[in-house]
C-alpha cells in the first residue's frame, strides 16, 4: 500500500526504515522524503512508527540523557 503518493513510498518501506531504527516521521522524511510535500501522509506515518520500540524514547522515558540525545541541562533551563 502506497503510504506516501508524492514520493511512492510504501508500508513496507517505512517499516524497514523503522526497522532500521527510524522512530519518527522526520526521520523517515529524512530516509525518503515521505511527508515533506503535501504532508498527508503524516499520520499514516505516525501509525506505522507505533508507540514501538524507539533506542532515544527508551532513553528519554528511562532518564537517560547525553549529550548525543538532549541538549545539556543547563541549556534547557536557559531556554526554558
Amino acid at each position: 500500500m502506497y503510504v506516501c503518493s508524492c514520493f511512492g513510498i510504501t508500508d513496507k518501506q517505512v517499516k524497514e526504515h523503522a526497522a532500521a531504527g527510524a522512530c519518527t516521521p522526520r526521520q523517515i522524511a529524512s530516509a525518503t522524503k515521505a511527508g515533506t510535500d503535501c504532508g498527508s501522509c503524516v499520520r499514516t506515518i505516525q501509525g506505522l512508527l507505533g508507540r514501538g520500540a524507539c533506542p532515544r524514547r527508551e532513553l528519554l522515558e528511562k532518564g537517560r540523557t547525553g549529550a548525543a540525545v538532549l541538549a545539556p541541562e543547563s541549556e534547557l533551563v536557559e531556554a526554558a
